[in-house]
């Protein structure tokens, strides 16, 4: 399957590691700046393949290559411009978080991706981590009874030189603060556990360390299901002097699971009424990563390329992608307005109206 990346920044190894694991031929690599594309490729033992051709116009590698595939990881703010292009080109994408930065576009992905039969998936790696995965599991299998309630905690640091290695960070216009850039998997996670169907949002966010920023740097919420049940959203990049963990815990009639680790990679808590001796196997369960964005790239294109073959649905599509967006922004317009927001949002809802506190 032909494939192309789009963006050579600091998540762009995970996609070149997923790319290799899954066999794809890589056509082409794009970047406004090269050196970002020969330091990726060096890192992967492939800057001497003369068959990668490189580009700094995604648009003329889209119509000079016959690609089936694309991988988006640009900067926040160009990706539902570069989706819409590949989409319409009937190429397939998976898009970097978040899928847009407002409803309109992301209804817009949707729509055009219906239109064309193309497969579009939402970059939350996450939900393939195994903890995860065995979370799901026991909740689909009714494990938990009832939901009462559930939270994330995204606990995690970033300093001055992280958000000077790319000045679009940290940016209303291009990304957003610590809740859309780095917690955003967690909410996607609680979402998805927690039923998806939201009836209101309560959230207050802040600035307190990152006074070169224009968005906050940490984030709450209160958020309220339409099945009764409560969460709450911790999120920043304030934790002194290193990342410290990423939970997820839900409580349930007749279960309690915490997920733990830096990126919910591992089982800290796992209780359940109707316990067997094949619980045992998760109780303190461990998977081993080299940073916090997890090993689940990989499955995460294992999916979609099965989607693609099949003509089946990819495990994180499209909506799974506007569910995450939709409930940063809520966050974000309840700051901005004071009192709690009703979901779902109106489709002018985007990150670039958000920025007061």
């Amino acid at each position: 399957m032909k494939y192309a990346l789009i963006g050579c920044g600091r998540i762009a190894t995970n996609h070149i590691k997923a790319v290799i694991n899954n066999h794809l031929e890589l056509v082409a690599v794009c970047d406004v700046i090269p050196e970002h594309m020969e330091l990726l490729l060096e890192k992967h033992d492939l800057n001497k393949t003369t068959s990668i051709k490189r580009y700094t116009d995604y648009k003329k590698m889209i119509e000079e290559n016959e690609l089936e595939l694309v991988g988006i990881a640009t900067e926040s703010g160009l990706h539902a411009e570069i989706a819409l292009y590949c989409i319409e080109h009937n190429i397939n994408v998976i898009i970097e978080k978040p899928m847009a930065m407002s409803i309109e576009d992301a209804d817009k992905i949707i729509q055009l991706s219906e239109e064309k039969g193309v497969k579009v998936s939402a970059c939350h790696q996450n939900r393939f981590n195994i903890a995860v995965q065995e979370m799901r599991k026991a909740l689909e299998a009714g494990r938990f009874g009832k939901l009462s309630h559930g939270s994330i905690h995204v606990r995690w640091n970033r300093n001055k030189d992280y958000y000077t290695q790319a000045p679009w960070r940290g940016t209303w216009a291009q990304d957003g603060g610590a809740l859309m850039n780095q917690c955003i998997h967690g909410i996607d996670l609680l979402r998805w556990m927690m039923g998806d169907e939201i009836e209101e949002v309560y959230g207050v966010t802040r600035q307190q360390f990152h006074s070169y920023l224009e968005a906050e740097d940490v984030g709450m919420a209160v958020v309220k299901f339409r099945n009764g049940a409560v969460a709450t959203i911790e999120g920043t990049t304030n934790v002194y002097p290193k990342n410290l963990e990423e939970t997820l815990y839900l409580f349930g009639e007749k279960g309690t699971v915490k997920l733990g680790g830096k990126s919910t990679n591992n089982i800290d808590v796992w209780n359940f009424s109707d316990e067997t001796d094949a619980d045992q196997n998760n109780k303190g369960l461990e998977e081993v990563t080299s940073n916090v964005y997890g090993n689940g790239h990989t499955s995460l294109y294992a999916d979609v390329i099965d989607a693609i073959k099949t003509d089946g649905k990819p495990y994180v599509d499209a909506n799974a992608g506007k569910n995450a967006l939709e409930l940063v922004l809520a966050i974000y317009q309840s700051q901005k307005e004071g009192k709690a927001v009703k979901l779902p949002l109106k489709k002018f809802a985007s990150v670039d109206m958000m920025g007061e506190f």
